[in-house]
């Protein structure tokens, strides 16, 4: 069965706070959208690979956040988990229209 994507309007460019998380909920899904210093807008699942962080409540560092349980670090772009630590979250892309913010969910 083929998937479809779905864009989902999570809010306004001007409702995301800089360098903090926010979480959002999409249907069964929990995702965690960040707005970087430099504006970029990225959404991945808002669980750590390791313990289950809300990933949404860690500190954002430049493309990085760390959870804020054990202070895995994440990157917000690929969802690798840097070394010595392994494992990855999924990702999401993003389009901004205008001052509108969609993720995009593949169902």
């Amino acid at each position: 069965m083929e998937k479809t994507i779905r864009s989902v309007f999570i809010g306004e460019v001007c409702d995301l706070p800089e360098k903090l998380g926010k979480t959002v909920t999409i249907g069964k899904k929990e995702v965690a959208v960040f707005k970087m210093e430099n504006g970029t807008i990225t959404a991945i699942e808002n669980r750590c690979p390791h313990k289950g962080g809300v990933l949404a409540e860690g500190i954002l560092s430049g493309e990085y956040v760390f959870c804020p349980m054990h202070d895995w670090k994440i990157s917000v772009k690929n969802g690798k988990v840097q070394a010595p630590d392994v494992g990855c979250v999924q990702t999401y892309p993003v389009q901004v229209k205008g001052d509108q913010v969609y993720v995009l969910i593949r169902e």
